[in-house]
């Protein structure tokens, strides 16, 4: 038994000169970059709601919450959100499109199971859990906040 593990940490050891590199700063540039243009792109989106549509700050957020959603499940429909996943790494998780990503991603892989056993039941196993954590989230802090404002006024 302690050969067995000598011999796996030798060859743990010997195999890591063979290993390429993983190129961590590009990986983060791309990250950034890509990123950085889907919340740039979330900017535009907001600035035409509020420009053409009257819309305020505050009212373009939906809006622009939805138009983005609805842009990723597009994109990951038709294969072009996985390449460019491929690409940015985590950069293209920004949370609303990364989240619509996968949703769209589970709901398409599963589509031969039907509407409702396949899409629905698949689709909303990913979703549920992101809500349940929100309104848990979203209770806690209000729960904070408002013992801050109690203590403090």
């Amino acid at each position: 038994m302690a050969s067995e593990s000598k011999l796996k940490k030798n060859y743990l050891k010997e195999i890591k000169n063979f290993q390429p590199k993983p190129p961590y700063i590009s990986n983060c540039v791309k990250a950034f970059l890509v990123g950085g243009l889907i919340c740039m792109l979330g900017q535009l989106i907001q600035n035409f709601f509020i420009h053409y549509f009257n819309f305020t700050e505050k009212t373009a957020g939906s809006p622009t919450i939805a138009t983005l959603v609805l842009l990723s499940a597009l994109l990951t429909g038709f294969g072009v959100y996985d390449r460019i996943g491929q690409f940015a790494g985590a950069g293209s998780a920004v949370p609303v499109t990364g989240f619509a990503n996968s949703m769209t991603s589970a709901a398409l892989e599963h589509r031969s199971e039907g509407i409702v056993l396949g899409i629905a039941t698949n689709m909303f196993k990913l979703a549920g859990s992101v809500i349940v954590f929100g309104v848990v989230g979203a209770y806690v802090i209000g729960i904070i906040r408002y013992g801050i404002k109690v203590i403090f006024l």
